[in-house]
Order: C-alpha cells, then structure tokens, then sequence
C-alpha cells in the first residue's frame, strides 16, 4: 500500500537511529500529528518480558485521556445507587449481564464490579475477556469502592497489560491537551509501568519506549532519561 505525500514528509523529520530526549520527541510528535482531527498520542513501551510471563496494572493519569470514558458497574442495592451518584453510564446486575450476553454488547469503555457479584459476571468471559474489560481486582475494578473507583476512571485512570510479545501500548491523552499535560501524563505512566514489574524479574525492565501520534510516525525515546524524570515524580 503506497504511503501518502503528507507520511512520507513527516517521517523525513525524524532521524531513525537517534535516541531523542522526552521534549525533543513531544515536539516531533506534534509537528507530525497534522491530520484533519484530534489525533491521540500512544506510548510504546517494550519490556523484557518472557514468554508466559506478564505485567498489568492501572494508572491515574494527572491530565486525564482527553476522552469521555464510558464506565458500566456491575452492582445492586446501595451500591448501584452509589455507582449512579458517581457518574457510571450504566448500572446493573443480572438484566445488564443477560443484555450483554444476549447481545453482545460492548458500548462502555472500563466495567467495574462489586466483589459479590463477580460470579455471575464471569460468564462473560469469552465477551468481556476478548475485549480486555474484565473486572480484575489488580487493576481496581473489582472493589466494594464504587464511588471511588467510578470517579478515578472517569477523571483519567486507565489500565495497561502485556501483550504475548511484552510490549505495553497505551493511548495518553490527545495533542489538543498539549505538550506538557501529554508529558506528564507519560512520565506517570512510565513510571507506573516500571513499579509494576513482576518481583521475580531480573535484569532490565524496560528496553525501549516510543511515542507516536495517530497517523504519524514513531520516535524513539532515550529511555534512561525518561526513566529518570518520571522517577522524580511524587509518589
């Protein structure tokens, strides 16, 4: 497939074998980032990770994704009344699991369940399991926090995971939030990732980390530079 005039103009901007420090790299991005929308600003992170071996978490970005996040909740009673109070789109217990199984439905962006009702809720896991929306505790959306959790993932929190080959790919925010919230909001990232690392791995964690906006190019980031400025952040 032939590239486009614009493509092939953008990549001529960044130098393939250099290593660019996180401010250099931000200003490629969004010289690059020229598409007619909002393009967003993805992380690549690639982690020495085995085979079997993984790492998932979440993390609270400071800026948010620069998105609507749709937030379903699994609960009922006082719980679902508080999942509503918080702002969740959808509430619910059996009628919404039946709807999804019966419809496969998957209109919502993050699914946060009550620990008493995750039985019912993982029957549904060849849905919300292929769609990486399960409910895990590891990650805060199984909790008897509704409010709270409703609330962090409304406001930016999101949640990162492995792929079979190590490498993490998250979406941080959108280039019309700008630079310096884009950059702070990859430095908690990186440094969320780096916390979350197995306590049996050895060695090296991260190998290498890019950005890249939608539709333009990847650009290499001097990861030990990265590495130490997201380690500065507050805990």
């Amino acid at each position: 497939m032939p590239r486009s005039k614009r493509y092939i103009q953008n990549v001529a901007l960044v130098d393939k074998e250099k290593f660019y420090n996180l401010d250099e790299a931000l200003d490629i991005v969004f010289n690059t980032s020229n598409a007619k929308f909002d393009e967003s600003i993805d992380v690549a992170i690639k982690t020495g990770l085995k085979q079997g071996q993984s790492v998932r978490g979440s993390v609270s970005l400071p800026h948010g994704t620069g998105k609507q996040v749709k937030v379903l909740v699994f609960a009922k009673g006082d719980k679902a009344k508080e999942a509503r109070e918080a702002g969740a789109d959808y509430v619910g217990a059996e009628e919404l699991i039946d709807k999804i199984a019966k419809e496969q439905w998957i209109d919502y962006d993050v699914v946060i369940a009550t620990p008493d009702i995750m039985k019912e809720v993982s029957k549904l896991g060849p849905i919300l399991g292929r769609k990486k929306l399960m409910p895990n505790p590891k990650v805060g959306t199984v909790t008897f926090e509704i409010s709270k959790a409703v609330q962090e993932f409304k406001k930016g929190k999101l949640e990162f995971r492995s792929d079979k080959t190590g490498n993490i790919h998250v979406s941080v925010g959108k280039k019309s939030m700008g630079k310096s919230k884009i950059k702070d909001n990859i430095l908690s990232l990186v440094k969320e990732i780096n916390k979350a690392r197995p306590s049996d791995y050895k060695g090296e964690f991260i190998k290498n980390i890019s950005i890249s906006s939608t539709m333009g190019p990847g650009v290499k980031l001097n990861k030990t530079q990265v590495l130490q400025e997201a380690s500065k952040l507050g805990v």
